[in-house]
């Protein structure tokens, strides 16, 4: 993504662009998290991979918090994570 919002937010209506602007923030701190781990990879210095790993870490809590927010706004949300859990849950104990 690489700061680029995946949508146009001129488009969404005015009652959806603050569940939209959370959900690019999600978007957002996954890809931080993927180039940090993999940049972490990469490296041959061992301080450079702890410092690139406690700021992924720390990516992972923003990924909550925007979550921790649209989940309050959105129940359909809410729903649709509940059902995907128990899919999950009924495939891995099948």
């Amino acid at each position: 993504m690489l700061s680029k919002i995946p949508i146009n937010l001129a488009s969404v209506s005015k009652e959806n662009i603050d569940k939209e602007i959370l959900r690019a923030g999600v978007i957002a701190e996954l890809d931080a998290i993927n180039l940090y781990e993999q940049m972490a990879e990469l490296s041959s210095s061992d301080e450079i991979k702890a410092v690139l790993l406690d700021i992924a870490k720390e990516e992972k809590t923003h990924v909550g918090e925007f979550q921790t927010m649209l989940l309050r706004m959105d129940e359909e949300q809410v729903e649709e994570l509940e059902a995907g859990k128990k899919e999950v849950e009924e495939d891995i104990l099948s």
